[in-house]
């Protein structure tokens, strides 16, 4: 898998070439056309006991892993806006009181092409009520994500245990775990 333009989308030149791993060039017509970093976010949805929710994956990369709901920035639209968002779209569930965690870079293969992303990492606390009848609210779109379902993540082998789709949500939830150690009951 390989992100290599075999014409130049300016002149359709077949001197265009990738130089320094960021930007392809075009000698013919002076191209230079930057492979930018996309930026993505996630939510790290828990409850007072430690329970986290997951999504399963319904769609390449990596389908039938669990990830956490979330997804890419649109142009214009803010990290917390994007996570807020995301949440709807694919759980239909309002996030609210988000709070930043962390970022972690990541690689995102998708239909030939691979994009490398900047993961932004929030935080969102249910109560404990909140959090009894969360997987009931849940209205999941289908064609993102499988199942839903609450994991306890009390401790770094909780988090080696998941079989999470991205290394990023792996990072961001042991980011997590160390800040909220004191706070889990």
């Amino acid at each position: 898998m390989s992100n290599d333009f075999a014409l130049c989308p300016k002149c359709g030149s077949k001197k265009i070439q990738f130089v320094q791993n960021k930007k392809w060039q075009c000698s013919d017509c002076g191209l230079d056309l930057y492979c930018n970093v996309a930026a993505a976010v996630g939510l790290i949805i828990c409850s007072p006991s430690g329970e986290v929710l997951f999504e399963t994956r319904a769609k390449e990369p990596r389908k039938g892993f669990l990830a956490l709901p979330g997804g890419f920035c649109n142009p214009d639209e803010s990290a917390e806006t994007a996570a807020r968002r995301e949440c709807m779209e694919e759980i239909g569930i309002e996030a609210q009181n988000i709070k930043y965690v962390a970022s972690f870079p990541n690689t995102y293969p998708y239909k030939d092409f691979v994009y490398k992303t900047c993961d932004l990492f929030f935080e969102a606390r249910l109560s404990q009520e909140q959090a009894r009848g969360i997987l009931q609210k849940i209205k999941a779109d289908q064609k993102e994500v499988a199942a839903v379902e609450l994991r306890k993540v009390t401790s770094q082998a909780d988090i080696e245990a998941l079989p999470l789709a991205f290394e990023s949500a792996k990072r961001a939830l042991t980011e997590w775990l160390k800040h909220t150690q004191g706070e889990i009951k």
